[in-house]
């Protein structure tokens, strides 16, 4: 197996290119987004706007700072990263060849069920009083997020969620484009969940395969009822530890009411049961 086990440039250039990657791509999909749903076609989706406010600019101010300084720590995680590459320890390969491409489709599901699990349960330990106080109360302020809030975290939090990605290179091969499709997909779902706006149709919740993708619905009701809704992209944990807020599904249809031309039909008629 090909793998990468010389990085050139510095630590502080490494951290330096990674603080960047993100900025970039916080500023085009966050930024994106905000401009389409925020100014562009805020009156005509008014109606998907899940709480009927919007937020005011020290908010979003706070939540570009704190987003900036999590970047910061996601460089400090890059260079943890190549550190282990170079030491041997590392399994980020390049040449699709060396492993062939059915793995490569299992080391992409595999990273984003990872990820899933170690979002679930270092956000329950978050939501822990003492911690919430000090840590996670940050990502919290925003109790009507914007898109600017996706990676809002104070710099413990952001090396909680930083310090995942190390340790699973190190026992889960992967080739570099499955770690640019993981964080592409981690930085689409992270501000879809922090849109404020519902864009999937009436009926997605529902659904009973679809259902388990998680919505902007559900983790907009977690940060204003906060003890619920633990999830970040299926909404397999909290429906096993019962942590999915009982208004979730109707909640989701009242958002979604006026959308009847862009439904989707549930397969098999009832909502979902939890599981477990």
């Amino acid at each position: 197996m090909e793998t990468i086990r010389e990085i050139p440039g510095e630590a502080w250039q490494v951290v330096s290119a990674k603080f960047t990657g993100h900025l970039l791509e916080y500023l085009l999909i966050a930024g994106g987004a905000y401009v389409i749903f925020y100014i562009l076609l805020r009156r005509r989706l008014s109606g998907r706007k899940i709480q009927p406010a919007f937020p005011k600019l020290p908010q979003m101010r706070r939540e570009v700072l704190f987003s900036l300084l999590s970047f910061v720590v996601f460089g400090f995680s890059a260079l943890l990263t190549v550190m282990l590459q170079r030491a041997g320890w590392g399994q980020i390969y390049v040449g699709i060849d060396s492993l062939g491409w059915g793995y490569f489709v299992f080391s992409v599901a595999a990273i984003i069920l990872i990820h899933d699990t170690w979002f679930y349960w270092t956000h329950r330990l978050l939501h822990w009083r003492p911690l919430f106080r000090v840590v996670h109360r940050v990502h919290h302020l925003s109790h009507n997020p914007t898109p600017w809030a996706s990676f809002s975290f104070h710099p413990l939090e952001a090396a909680s969620h930083a310090i995942m990605f190390p340790l699973v290179a190190v026992v889960l091969p992967m080739h570099v484009s499955v770690v640019g499709i993981w964080l592409l997909y981690m930085t689409v779902m992270n501000v879809g969940g922090h849109l404020g706006f519902e864009i999937l149709p009436r009926g997605f919740a529902r659904h009973r395969l679809l259902g388990w993708h998680n919505t902007s619905v559900h983790h907009d009701m977690h940060h204003h009822r906060v003890h619920c809704n633990f999830g970040l992209y299926f909404n397999v944990w909290d429906r096993l530890m019962g942590t999915n807020h009982p208004d979730y599904l109707a909640e989701h249809d009242r958002i979604t009411a006026g959308s009847a031309a862009d439904s989707v039909e549930p397969t098999g008629g009832a909502e979902p049961e939890k599981v477990g």
